[in-house]
């Protein structure tokens, strides 16, 4: 699957769980307050499944691994000021847009 349907396709679960986005940015926030300067999405997808699946009795879903690296860049989006806070590598998308804009200057 190409970045670009992976993009896609989270962006449509996304839409569908808005939960899911709220608690990266709870946890996320968690960690931020505690001192942290740079931190794991990985580890905050795990939060969110323990949080789902043992804190609470809230209905299940499931957490694709592919949909990580979108919310991280969506938290860094929504808070410029933590730009950074995740560490993401360019989607091969975002290379051949850098290409593209390169060739065209």
């Amino acid at each position: 699957m190409y970045s670009a349907d992976l993009k896609r396709v989270w962006w449509e679960y996304h839409l569908q769980n808005p939960q899911v986005y709220e608690l990266v940015e709870k946890f996320t926030w968690e960690v931020i307050e505690s001192g942290r300067t740079s931190y794991s999405i990985n580890s905050i997808f795990e939060r969110i499944r323990w949080h789902s699946e043992i804190e609470t009795d809230g209905v299940e879903f499931k957490l694709s691994n592919n949909h990580r690296a979108y919310y991280a860049r969506l938290f860094m989006h929504y808070h410029p000021e933590h730009q950074g806070f995740f560490k993401t590598k360019p989607t091969k998308d975002e290379i051949q847009t850098r290409k593209e804009i390169a060739h065209a200057q």
